[in-house]
């Protein structure tokens, strides 16, 4: 393949212009926009623990197995394969590193997750991309074989084993953890004066600073490496290629069946990655239903962030964050991010207004305004809503990004060798 073609043609100028890219200084700027409006919201709700070091140190580790899965669909969106078996992949990423790790040790498992997953991920190749069944089939297909195959396993495996049963695993040792010393006890200190601004930002550099498990540090490497692979290689210029226009692909000599196999496949390695980590770092333990629906978050994580790994990054910690409310603070927490999610929405509408979108910003203001009146009358939310946080944000953040999304073109589309000839 002539790679130069490809690349000619890719850097050729879209018809109707397109979207401008954000630069690094506007979403530095973005981030310290944000922190600003949190820790206003932290000053008037007196919800001190919002961006706490262990509040952001709780959000980061539920947002890793997020972003692994959300890093997965990526990997397989780009060639032009949906996959919704996410949730079952990391299922076996669970289980597989279970039960290697707690007999060979928690990198030991951490390997076999990810093989777990990929042997999903290969799976998925197989049925969509060589035997053509729809791609949402196969996944749905994936996600109920997984839960069936792992049940069946726990039985003869972890059930013979002190301290497992049919439906969790013995303990697993721990990866080892860095707190960076000096540094972490000053942020931390910081943090605590509750100042406005610059506590918030010692929070957030605490948290990442703290306990932080060196698997938590391989998982954050991938998402620049993913970026670099795929938009930086000749290899994921051909892959992206295969997700775009296949047929046009061939044409130039690249091996459509090969790169779908192998983005599918990563995929299913990464989703195992994060099932892996569910049950070696966060809980040390091998549970059944662990994964609790994080396969189908991640996927999201990666619509709201255009299938690109940054915003897909910034999804799976908005989501990791909103998490981890419930965990620390619980009611409180949310009720303070209630006062947040009106005054977004008092922005919102500014800015319909300003696109004069006047139905869209009658919309918005009439919902500030009856979240302004829920935060005024009420202490704290019901206990429900504190379990649905994350769920509900979920639907809230595709539902306002949806208008700016745009998935690869072939994405989901039955391709068949020689198609182009």
């Amino acid at each position: 393949m002539s790679t130069s073609t490809v690349t000619a043609a890719s850097a050729a100028p879209k018809k109707g212009g397109g979207r401008r890219k954000l630069t690094l200084p506007v979403v530095l700027l973005i981030i310290a926009g944000g922190l600003a409006l949190i820790s206003l919201v932290r000053l008037i709700s007196g919800a001190e623990d919002i961006t706490s070091v262990g509040q952001v140190a709780g959000a980061l580790e539920l947002a890793v197995p997020i972003g692994l899965a959300g890093l997965g669909g990526l990997w397989a969106e780009r060639a032009g394969v949906i996959n919704i078996g996410l949730e079952g992949m990391m299922v076996l990423g669970t289980w597989f590193g279970a039960w290697a790790g707690f007999q060979w040790g928690p990198w030991v498992g951490v390997l076999f997750g990810i093989l777990g997953g990929a042997l999903g991920g290969l799976l998925h190749a197989i049925v969509t991309v060589t035997f053509g069944v729809n791609h949402i089939v196969s996944g749905v297909a994936i996600n109920i074989l997984a839960v069936g195959v792992t049940r069946y396993l726990s039985n003869f495996t972890f059930a013979n084993e002190p301290g497992g049963s049919s439906k969790q695993s013995p303990r697993i040792d721990s990866i080892t953890e860095i707190t960076v010393p000096g540094l972490a006890d000053f942020l931390t200190d910081l943090q605590q004066k509750h100042w406005f601004l610059i506590s918030d930002i010692a929070g957030v550099l605490g948290g990442l600073v703290t306990g932080l498990s060196l698997l938590t540090i391989v998982a954050l490497l991938l998402i620049p490496g993913t970026w670099w692979v795929l938009w930086r290689t000749s290899f994921g210029l051909r892959l992206r290629s295969c997700g775009e226009n296949p047929i046009a692909a061939e044409t130039l000599g690249v091996n459509v069946y090969k790169y779908k196999y192998i983005a599918v496949t990563v995929s299913g390695g990464l989703a195992g990655l994060g099932g892996a980590f569910l049950a070696i770092v966060a809980t040390g333990i091998y549970q059944e239903n662990q994964t609790g629906g994080r396969g189908y978050i991640g996927l999201a994580a990666m619509i709201f962030g255009n299938w690109m790994p940054g915003g897909m990054a910034m999804g799976a910690g908005l989501f990791g964050f909103t998490d981890s409310l419930k965990l620390r603070g619980g009611a409180e927490n949310v009720h303070a991010m209630l006062l947040l999610l009106a005054i977004l929405l008092v922005l919102v509408v500014g800015w319909q207004l300003y696109k004069r979108k006047y139905v869209s910003a009658v919309i918005s203001a009439a919902v500030s305004a009856l979240l302004f009146t829920w935060y005024a009358l009420t202490d704290q939310v019901p206990s429900q809503f504190v379990d649905a946080a994350p769920y509900v944000t979920t639907l809230l953040v595709l539902a306002l990004s949806a208008q700016r999304l745009r998935m690869p073109k072939a994405n989901g589309m039955t391709y068949r060798r020689g198609q182009g000839t």
